[in-house]
């Protein structure tokens, strides 16, 4: 669960109209919500703005903007609160830092084994050759 919160001030909310089938009322009702989210403007924490802007795939436009289109459900508040879910859950994602790589070395086992396979090899491959 997240530890940090949105002021809905930071947050846009705008009604528009649902793609997809739904017959005539499709065409009157404004059932989808668009929900616009400033990342660089907004009251994050600092590392956590970081991370959201310079991770590969975060959905912001150019100018650090999230936009969001909620038109999963038929009513305009259960698409309201399916944008808001979905905005939690990116900041889920970018709110902890990912973990440190530690390098590691191959076990001397390893290294003799791959050895001895590349020796093998070769040895199979000279075999091939016919003989001048």
């Amino acid at each position: 669960m997240t530890r940090v919160h949105i002021p809905d001030d930071e947050v846009a909310l705008t009604a528009i109209r649902a793609q997809g089938p739904g017959g005539q009322n499709v065409n009157k009702v404004s059932s989808a919500i668009q929900l616009r989210f400033d990342v660089r403007a907004s009251t994050l924490p600092e590392d956590i703005k970081a991370r959201w802007l310079h991770a590969p795939g975060n959905h912001l436009t150019p100018d650090g903007v999230l936009i969001l289109k909620a038109q999963r459900y038929r009513t305009q508040e259960a698409n309201r609160q399916d944008a808001w879910a979905r905005l939690y859950e990116m900041l889920e994602r970018y709110e902890r830092a990912p973990k440190a790589r530690k390098a590691t070395r191959p076990t001397r086992a390893s290294v003799q084994k791959r050895l001895q396979s590349k020796a093998r090899h070769g040895v199979l491959k000279a075999h091939r050759q016919s003989p001048v």
